[in-house]
């Protein structure tokens, strides 16, 4: 079950099933063709902010900022705690297994929450993955051009 929030606004139940019976064609990268109910959708993924599940849609010439929480971030929310609240990272994973594409890091090199650290291509996707918080950037494990799978060591803080 994901919960999905549109222009920080509407909100809306997905279970898997729901998604799996939308009939969906990719007709170009991040481009879909979806009908649904016998009406004909244009979908666009304009932006995806992988780590921080934000996403940029285009659908039939309006533009929507989404939100999508999963089993996790809705588990964390009923406990009652600040999703991202208090976090200390020292690492960088990868979520997906996928290719580097660009490095923007050095090693020694200070960054900012939200930076944008480097960019993983998995499933035809551009993934920016962005510093999930203030620091110094300890060791960088990976090249451009490698592939890497899920959870393999990206990047180390100090």
């Amino acid at each position: 079950m994901y919960k999905i929030k549109v222009n920080t606004s509407y909100v809306f139940n997905v279970s898997n099933e729901d998604s799996q019976q939308l009939d969906t064609v990719e007709t170009a990268h991040n481009q879909y063709h979806i009908l649904q109910n016998h009406t004909p959708i244009t979908a666009e993924i304009i932006s995806a902010d992988f780590n921080n599940k934000l996403y940029t849609i285009k659908v039939n010439n309006s533009t929507y900022e989404v939100d999508i929480y999963d089993a996790l971030d809705l588990q964390i929310e009923e406990l009652g705690f600040e999703i991202g609240a208090s976090k200390q990272v020292n690492n960088i994973k990868a979520p997906m297994p996928g290719l580097i594409l660009e490095i923007n890091v050095k090693v020694g090199q200070e960054v900012q929450d939200n930076d944008a650290l480097m960019i993983l291509e998995a499933m035809k996707m551009e993934n920016v993955l962005k510093s999930p918080r203030h620091g110094v950037i300890k060791s960088i494990q990976v090249k451009q051009g490698q592939t890497v799978d899920k959870n393999s060591l990206l990047i180390e803080f100090e």
